[in-house]
């Protein structure tokens, strides 16, 4: 069954999506702003999503915290956000019969945050206690140094939520002014989906969200060049584990070969059938959980492989990996194993889509970073066409040997080792 997206855009520059489900007994409203940590000046780090903390604390309307979740909670709904490199999304999810309750409440947090200085000094402590969650936390970290490696210092390889420092030093001016700066209208879309309709939707939307703010959002550092900034960052910890990542640039959103890449990074590292599985785990006993995701930017992207080894299996595993990527540049895929890669991309990405959450990220997401919603059927054809000559491009285009970027965290961990494992794979 196919799912429709309406679009509109209103007075002021807000677009709104949404997204029809009359089986649903829910509605998940998401408001996408595009501003994320890409956008910061090293003074700032951290300042989107410090923000994005702020505004669940409090307005004039809601004095406090607690009054803002009760607002959804009492109705038996759900609230959160998140902030990535370049987005922040707020959301909500409540019952079909509570549409306007969770309109209304992300428009009076986005509108009239009141960004108390008290408040602010409050949340920094808490923020600055996730930073070194994310530190404890060795897999995690990993990704951030492999962001390091990748980007060096470009606010694309910085660390979404800053360093404790940073922190430390934001002030409710600069909140203000980063608002001022990215928060205008259209640079906002509104997404609804879930059993309603377009026209409810649209009358909630004028009714709440009549910001006169129409700035448009700032433009963003470029990346410049395809080859990673550093080749290999490690860091020794007294861990049992080495938790490595190895990443090599990829392709921006709209890139015509991202159909390619998805199908490719499933063969890759999707999966218990999925070739790095089959030869890292199954084969050789190197690692428990070892898997490949791709990510994708305005400009850029990354395609990467984590995995959690012995510490003295870190070398073998690397070069084990790098081979399960030379061999898709060098070798024809066979038709079996493509098709079942085809047929595994495909069928997650349906599954991905069963809730109205799902659907209305999706459609929010969509509009808001390429100006338009592809149909699912889309998607689904253009995965479907995907063929061995799509797959050895890509893999060409992507999986070169000189991009290639390792990071490690683990005991031992020695920097010129790592430096002449990539060297050597």
């Amino acid at each position: 069954m196919s799912v429709d997206s309406v679009v509109s855009e209103r007075p002021g520059g807000l677009r709104v999506v949404t997204t029809p489900i009359p089986s649903a007994q829910s509605v998940s409203i998401n408001v996408f702003v595009g501003a994320g940590s890409r956008g910061e000046a090293d003074r700032t780090k951290g300042l989107a999503h410090f923000l994005e903390h702020m505004m669940f604390k409090g307005t004039p309307k809601r004095p406090s915290a607690i009054e803002v979740a009760e607002a959804i909670e009492g109705a038996g709904g759900v609230l959160n956000a998140y902030t990535a490199k370049e987005m922040t999304c707020y959301w909500n999810q409540v019952p079909d019969d509570r549409l306007e309750t969770g309109i209304e409440v992300l428009a009076d947090m986005l509108h009239n945050a009141l960004l108390a200085p008290e408040e602010i000094d409050r949340e920094r402590s808490v923020v600055q206690q996730e930073i070194k969650r994310t530190k404890d936390q060795p897999g995690a970290w990993a990704g951030e140094l492999l962001g390091r490696a990748m980007y060096g210092d470009h606010p694309m390889g910085w660390s979404t939520a800053g360093t404790e420092d940073t922190v430390a030093a934001l002030s409710q001016a600069d909140f203000r002014d980063w608002i001022g700066a990215w928060y205008g209208a259209p640079n906002v879309v509104v997404s609804v989906a879930g059993n309603t309709s377009a026209e409810s939707v649209g009358a909630l939307v004028d009714r709440y969200f009549q910001s006169k703010h129409a700035a448009a959002a700032p433009r963003v550092v470029s990346v410049d060049g395809d080859i990673p900034t550093r080749r290999a960052i490690g860091e020794a910890r007294p861990i049992a584990q080495a938790n490595l990542a190895l990443g090599m640039p990829a392709l921006p959103r709209g890139d015509p070969d991202r159909y390619a890449l998805m199908v490719l990074n499933s063969l890759l590292g999707r999966g218990m059938s999925s070739r790095l599985f089959r030869e890292v785990r199954e084969r050789r006993g190197l690692a428990y959980s070892i898997g490949s995701a791709v990510s994708r930017h305005s400009d850029t992207g990354m395609l990467a492989v984590s995995a959690g080894v012995s510490p003295e299996n870190v070398r073998e595993a690397v070069l084990v990996i790098m081979t399960e990527l030379e061999k898709l540049v060098e070798e024809r895929v066979g038709d079996e194993e493509l098709t079942k890669a085809r047929d595994f991309t495909v069928g997650s990405f349906r599954l991905s889509l069963e809730t109205p959450m799902a659907l209305g990220q999706r459609a929010g997401e969509s509009l808001l970073t390429l100006g338009e919603i592809e149909p699912i059927e889309s998607v689904v054809e253009n995965l479907r066409a995907v063929d061995a000559e799509d797959i050895s491009g890509v893999a060409q285009r992507v999986l070169r040997r000189e991009r290639v970027a390792l990071s490690v965290v683990g005991p031992d961990v020695e920097q010129d080792a790592l430096e002449e494992i990539v060297g050597a794979s």
